[in-house]
Formats: C-alpha cells, sequence, structure tokens
C-alpha cells in the first residue's frame, strides 16, 4: 500500500470530529476550525458524542435485534472508543466488519481497525462514498453479499450535496445487498438553531474544498425509501432507543439519525 499524501494546510471532517471527541488525531488546521465551528454552533460537539452514542446503540441493535454478522461502515472516521467492530463483536465474536474512508490519515491508522476477534473479520477498504460500485466490489472479499449486512452511513452523507446523488449511492448500496440488511444513518439537520447551522456550512465550505450540507427530517426519510423504518423513526440522536448511558437526553440536537432494514 503507498504511503498516502496528507495535507496539513487543509481541514478535514475526520480530524475536526476527532478534535471533537477529545482525540489526539489532528492538526492545527483542524483544531482551528473546530474552534470557530463551536464558537457558531456549541451543538456541534455535542452532535459528535451524541452521534457515536447512536451508532455504538445501533451496531448492538442490529447483532442483538435483528441477528446481523455484518457491517460496511462507510466514513468511518478515525479509530476512537467503540468502533463498529468492537461494538459488534462484543456481542458477538463471528461479526464481520469492512471499514470505508477517504481520508490519508484514516488509511494511516486503518491497522488499529484491523485488530478484531479471531473469529470476526475486519477489513479496510481506501475509497469514497461516491463511488458505491466500487466498494461493494472491494467489500465482497470480506463480507458475503449473500447474507443481511449493515450499511452504516454516519456523518458522511452530509458531503453528498445533491439529494438525487444521495438517493442513488443509497439505493446502490442497499440494492446490491440480501433482504433483512439495515441501512444506519446519522446525519446533520438544520431543523434546529437554522440560522447557526447555515453560519456553520458558510465557513466549513469556505475553508474546505469539500463542501458539506445538512439535511432535514423529510430528506432524510427520503433515503430510506423502499426500506422499512424501525421505531422511533427519524429522530435526533439521543432519543433513538435510549439506553442508561446515553447522554443528552431531552436535548433537540442538531442531528438526525435513524435505522431502517430492507425487506
Amino acid at each position: 500500500m503507498t504511503e498516502p499524501m496528507i495535507d496539513d494546510r487543509v481541514p478535514h471532517s475526520a480530524r475536526v470530529w476527532n478534535y471533537w471527541l477529545g482525540g489526539k488525531d489532528n492538526y492545527a488546521v483542524d483544531r482551528e476550525v473546530g474552534e470557530r465551528l463551536k464558537e457558531i454552533v456549541p451543538e456541534g460537539v455535542v452532535s459528535a458524542r451524541a452521534d457515536r452514542q447512536f451508532l455504538a446503540r445501533s451496531v448492538r441493535h442490529a447483532v442483538a435485534g435483528h441477528g446481523i454478522r455484518q457491517f460496511l461502515d462507510v466514513g468511518t472516521g478515525l479509530p476512537t472508543a467503540d468502533n463498529t467492530h468492537e461494538v459488534a463483536q462484543a456481542v458477538a465474536p463471528e461479526c464481520r466488519v469492512v471499514y470505508v474512508d477517504n481520508d490519508p490519515l484514516v488509511l494511516v491508522h486503518a491497522q488499529a481497525l484491523l485488530v478484531g476477534t479471531p473469529e470476526g473479520a475486519t477489513d479496510y477498504i481506501h475509497a469514497d462514498v461516491h463511488g458505491p460500485e466500487a466498494i461493494l466490489a472491494e467489500a465482497a472479499r470480506t463480507l458475503d453479499m449473500d447474507e443481511p449486512t449493515a450499511v452504516v452511513l454516519s456523518s458522511v452523507l452530509n458531503y453528498v450535496v445533491s439529494q438525487d446523488d444521495a438517493r442513488a449511492i443509497v439505493s446502490t448500496l442497499m440494492g446490491a445487498l440480501a433482504p433483512g440488511s439495515l441501512l444506519i444513518v446519522g446525519h446533520p439537520t438544520a431543523d434546529v438553531v437554522p440560522e447557526r447551522m447555515e453560519e456553520l456550512l458558510r465557513v466549513w465550505n469556505e475553508a474546505n474544498p469539500h463542501p458539506m450540507r445538512t439535511r432535514s427530517r423529510a430528506e432524510i426519510e427520503d433515503l430510506y425509501e423502499g426500506l422499512k423504518l424501525s421505531d422511533p423513526g427519524v429522530v435526533f440522536a439521543p432519543e433513538w432507543r435510549p439506553d442508561a448511558e446515553t447522554l443528552f437526553g431531552g436535548r433537540a440536537i442538531p442531528h438526525l439519525v435513524a435505522v431502517g432494514r430492507k425487506p
């Protein structure tokens, strides 16, 4: 695998997210932008943590509630606590997980994502969410496409600006998977503090060559066409099947989540 080129002059979402989560895998430019965004929307840091907690709850639900043993995590981000394979394999050690990300720094740290249980398997694909066909072709090395799989799209579809493109990506990924497969989505929204979220987008899009957008509850629901949404539907992250460890309960934060099943 060739050495990736990392540009520490341009902020990257995975590294800003890592900074908000208290990680150390970020650069000065990421911290600078992260602080500017936090000043505009302090709830953004809460969103990062709430989304991470939702990921753990939804993965456990997929394994324990639906018998899922395969995960395709697109837009993985940098390794942190409760990575998908750790959560899934803690419930069922035989789970197989494929991670996908386009950040060269994630590639550098990919080996940390590949340490799973002997009974299961983990793999990493350096690819972009905009190329779902290539992702599926590579994922088939590790996953059995004839068995149900949970697709995780956590804070990644916000970098797909066109709603039609986002629908096409979801349709391609889910269309290739077996019945019983799940779609897990986390996505920033302007349904809360819309003026400040608009300013956050302006600052981010001026600083980064990869533009970001928010989506409304209706637009997230639109991505689940043909799938059956699990209760409680599209909700703010802390509201999705909270447990004793769920933080930020009762707070409407600017981050929507959902889980849906392919019939």
